[in-house]
């Protein structure tokens, strides 16, 4: 054999021979899966690989307990579960975000490497499949269709777990904010016109609340995906599982996570439809929406330093330009906006997914784990910086945001029920030809004609 030979070793499946590197833990079909789709640069998070070893780890318990695999194949699979568990041998998967429907690339990929290192623990050669095989020992009593929705819901779970409490702290800190501003005086604006006077910690107040609504529509969203398919198989129906595998193996994967999983109500409703992810992409999709208002308003607040709004000062991470010194610009909230986008159009990829399921399977889930994923983790990361970086270190300009407050043409309507609303009008009218505030005219009405205009609510 010469040194070429000797980094490689010879594997079968169904289609034949291939050669696979030598140095590898996965085997032949996953090394086919890489020479087949080499589309782009992207690849899943690595909680869906994760979720998947988890969900071998659980299979083969369930399986040993069941005694359609022996107590020593059981355990060593179980063992070399572990390690992938631990992200030990991450550099094993590899596989595009586009590749063959279904995620079957994926399922046999953790099932050929915990094969691999699980013979490596027997003291085996890699490759060697007659003692421990990747699909009758590996994937026992289980199918891609039912393996793959279950990793996908696990792994969605354990990230949505990092995002709701980032939002949790967000939230409050634009509470905190909110309190800080509480005596700011400022005038409001729609249709980004003059409006009544507010405060700015009403402002704040009002984007606290949004915040914390999108979170609890994403913890209602999240709920569902605890019921697991685990134990479906093909298409629902558990062929070729023990009569007992479901209910073990779902027991002892909410073990494994630490989440409170339970057995599908109707495993061949949750293995045809990923409406379950749909709705958790549009929570994400409604998140996007008010991050996105707040990022905006923030930049607008922010507008200046001369020739903006300049009622609030975010806090500088970076020079503005390359040309013009001095310019600061509201770096975080620019970054956010663009989070936002990317998750908004991941949503609208994964709901055109989730129509285009046939029959008994949706074959579209590697590219919906794959969105679903991505969003869940930079809405993460982006709200965290977002609170860091910017929302707690913003200060309020008290003495423009009171000059505002006293000069708003939006005052005129305090006096509707007085003057009537056209006589308000002509108020307001009045202010904005002459430059002078509404306060001014009314106080100099009521020197002249002796009489006292009265503000309703003042």
């Amino acid at each position: 054999m010469n040194r070429a030979e000797e980094q490689f070793r010879i594997e079968r499946d169904p289609l034949g021979e291939a050669r696979v590197p030598a140095g590898a833990l996965y085997g032949i079909q996953t090394k086919r899966a890489l020479d087949s789709f080499r589309i782009s640069l992207l690849r899943v998070n690595p909680a869906l690989i994760t979720a998947f070893a988890e969900i071998k780890k659980a299979a083969a318990e369930a399986n040993m307990e069941t005694g359609v695999i022996t107590r020593e194949i059981g355990e060593v699979i179980s063992r070399a579960a572990d390690e992938f568990i631990s992200g030990r041998h991450n550099d094993q998967f590899k596989l595009d975000v586009f590749q063959a429907g279904a995620g079957t690339s994926y399922n046999m990929n953790v099932n050929e490497a915990i094969a691999n290192r699980a013979l490596e623990l027997l003291g085996s050669r890699r490759g060697d499949y007659s003692r421990l095989h990747p699909n009758d020992h590996v994937n026992k009593s289980q199918s891609t269709n039912d393996a793959m929705p279950t990793a996908m819901r696990v792994a969605c779970l354990r990230l949505l777990g990092e995002l709701v409490p980032a939002l949790d702290q967000f939230a409050r800190s634009l509470h905190e904010k909110a309190d800080e501003f509480r005596d700011v005086k400022k005038s409001g604006r729609t249709h980004l016109h003059d409006a009544m006077p507010m405060t700015l910690g009403d402002e704040f107040d009002g984007y606290a609340g949004n915040i914390e609504r999108a979170s609890d529509r994403l913890r209602v969203a999240g709920a569902p995906l605890l019921e697991v398919p685990l134990g479906g198989t093909a298409v629902g129906g558990g062929h070729n599982a023990h009569p007992d595998y479901a209910r073990l193996a779902v027991k002892r994967l909410g073990e494994i996570t630490g989440l409170p999983l339970t057995e599908a109500r109707n495993r061949f409703q949750s293995m045809q439809s990923l409406g379950d992810f749909v709705a958790l992409s549009g929570a994400l999709r409604g998140l996007a929406v008010e991050m996105g208002k707040i990022a905006n308003d923030l930049r607008l607040l922010n507008s200046g330093p001369r020739t903006g709004l300049a009622e609030i000062e975010l806090p500088a991470v970076q020079p503005g330009s390359s040309i013009m010194p001095g310019k600061v610009n509201p770096s975080v909230p620019e970054m956010v906006n663009m989070v936002c986008f990317h998750v908004i159009g991941h949503d609208v990829a994964v709901a055109m997914c989730g129509e285009a399921g046939q029959l008994e399977l949706n074959v579209m889930m590697p590219y919906v784990a794959y969105a679903l994923l991505e969003s869940l983790d930079v809405m993460t990361h982006a709200v965290k910086t977002f609170d860091k970086k910017c929302v707690r270190g913003i200060t309020a300009d008290r003495e423009r945001c009171r000059w505002y407050a006293e000069n708003t043409v939006g005052l005129a309507t305090l006096y509707n029920e007085e003057l009537g609303f056209m006589g308000a009008a002509e108020l307001a009218d009045r202010a904005i030809r002459s430059g002078r505030s509404v306060q001014e005219l009314i106080e100099e009405e009521t020197r002249k004609g002796g009489r006292t205009t009265k503000a309703k609510g003042t």
